[in-house]
C-alpha cells in the first residue's frame, strides 16, 4: 500500500489511523487531513514514537474538490481513505478520479439534507473509475462492511437461506466504554 491520505480525524478516523500505524510495513506514510488541523496535529503527536509510519498533517475542506486535488497531487498517495462525512463522498471521489487515486470509504453517500441509504450516486462512478484504472471500495465500515462479512459467514456456515437481515445500531448514548459497540 505505501502511502495513504486519510480524510477525517473523528472517532472512526482515529481508530483507522491507529490501525494504519500498527501496520507500518503496509502504511509507511500517512497524511491525516481534516477541517481542523489542530485535531490532526494532536493525533500525530500522540502517535509519533509509537510507530515507524511517517505521519504528516494538513487542513482541507472536503467539499472543495480543487483543494482535494491539489493535496492529492502534492502528497501522491496510493489510496485515499475517506472517513469524512457521508455527504462529502462524491467530492472526494471526484478528486480521486481527477488524480487517478484509489478510493476507500466507510459509509455510502447521502445528500446533506436528506438521510437516504442508497449507493446509486456512487455506483454511477463505476465505469469512470474502471476506465481510469483505479478502484473505489465503498461501504467498508461496520454497517455496511463488517456486517456483510458476518452475514456471508452466517449463510455459509449456519443457515440454508437468509431472506432478510435487520441491522440495529445500538449506540444510543454513553455506555461507559471508550468505543462504540454494535
Amino acid at each position: 500500500m505505501g502511502k495513504a491520505l486519510i480524510i477525517g480525524c473523528g472517532g472512526v478516523a482515529s481508530v483507522a489511523i491507529h490501525k494504519c500505524c500498527q501496520n507500518s510495513d503496509e502504511f509507511s506514510e500517512i497524511m491525516i487531513v481534516s477541517r481542523t488541523k489542530s485535531k490532526c496535529d494532536a493525533l500525530k503527536e500522540k502517535l509519533e514514537g509509537t510507530t515507524k509510519t511517517k505521519i504528516r498533517t494538513a487542513q482541507v475542506d472536503a467539499d472543495d474538490v480543487d483543494a482535494l486535488i491539489a493535496l492529492i497531487e502534492d502528497f501522491k498517495p496510493d489510496v485515499v481513505l475517506n472517513l469524512a462525512l457521508p455527504y462529502q463522498d462524491l467530492h472526494i471521489m471526484d478528486a480521486c478520479l481527477a488524480t487517478k487515486t484509489n478510493y476507500v470509504d466507510t459509509a455510502n453517500y447521502e445528500p446533506e439534507d436528506t438521510a437516504k441509504f442508497e449507493y446509486k450516486w456512487q455506483w454511477a462512478y463505476r465505469e469512470r473509475y474502471e476506465k481510469a484504472g483505479i478502484t473505489a471500495l465503498l461501504g467498508s465500515g461496520f454497517d455496511p462492511g463488517v456486517t456483510g462479512v458476518f452475514a456471508a459467514y452466517a449463510l455459509k456456515h449456519h443457515f440454508d437461506e437468509i431472506n432478510y437481515i435487520d441491522i440495529l445500531d445500538c449506540n444510543g448514548g454513553d455506555h461507559g466504554y471508550p468505543f462504540a459497540t454494535n
